[in-house]
């Protein structure tokens, strides 16, 4: 088996916790291939992040109301990450308008599309500004409002209000979770907000989301996976979901 570097491996524990619920560092070790005490090692790393919790010997996910900060969640699944947003950037050609939602995932997003030209951008995340300082030819409006210090992002009615200003070509934005029958979910209602204006200025909505998403148990719903024209994902999704997307003519692109 090929050895896992870092990132991967710390990737993987947080998708065994989340598939098995609790694991020994003896059984991550098993199924990963290195030593308990590298095991160990991440783990307390992971916990120090706010991601795991370590007790009894064992470790588990945290459950948490809110989202882990932005700086653990840029580290999860970064490969993946990069894969979802070449493919985005594929989809957006030169001169779009585009809006740009918050997250990690929509991070990479925007700095592939910093390739782009003469795009007309709309968001409401400082971390996609900052990505798109080089664009050639770049327009970007940015929501006003209290910043989330934690995320530096504005969310909740600011959002609602701002995104109403506009109608664009392509939306881009994530989500907290998603349900094996296909729900989509968040953290708390401020999220849901955001993510509803975000979907009603566009003419083509795509939805960017990571494996860690799957299976999620959150507090929010927000519609279905099949309510968007696009959806990106590293996930595996259900068969019975998958089709119901057919139905409703949403593509599935799978990284």
């Amino acid at each position: 088996m090929r050895r896992l570097d870092l990132g991967e491996r710390r990737d993987r524990i947080i998708a065994l916790l989340s598939e098995h619920g609790e694991l020994s560092a003896a059984e991550l070790s098993e199924r990963l291939g290195v030593s308990v005490q590298t095991i160990r090692t991440d783990l307390r790393d992971l916990d120090e992040a706010g991601l795991v919790q370590r007790r009894n010997g064992a470790a588990r996910l945290r459950q948490q109301s809110e989202n882990i900060g932005y700086l653990p969640r840029e580290s999860l699944s970064r490969q993946e990450k990069q894969r979802i947003a070449l493919a985005v950037k594929n989809l957006i050609p030169n001169g779009s308008r585009v809006a740009l939602g918050t997250g990690t995932t929509v991070e990479h997003c925007a700095r592939l599309l910093a390739s782009r030209e003469n795009l007309f951008v709309a968001t409401n995340s400082i971390h996609a500004v900052c990505a798109l300082q080089s664009a050639p030819g770049v327009s970007v409006e940015m929501a006003g409002g209290t910043v989330r210090m934690r995320d530096l992002d504005l969310i909740g009615v600011a959002s609602l209000e701002f995104f109403a200003n506009y109608r664009v070509d392509y939306a881009i934005f994530s989500c907290g979770g998603l349900s094996s029958s296909g729900a989509v979910m968040d953290y708390n209602s401020e999220e849901v907000t955001a993510r509803k204006a975000i979907s009603k200025c566009a003419k083509t909505t795509i939805l960017v989301m990571d494996r860690e998403k799957y299976d999620l148990d959150l507090a929010c719903q927000h519609g279905s996976l099949w309510d968007h024209d696009i959806v990106v994902t590293g996930a595996q999704i259900p068969e019975d979901v998958k089709q119901a997307c057919d139905a409703h003519q949403c593509q599935i692109i799978h990284v």
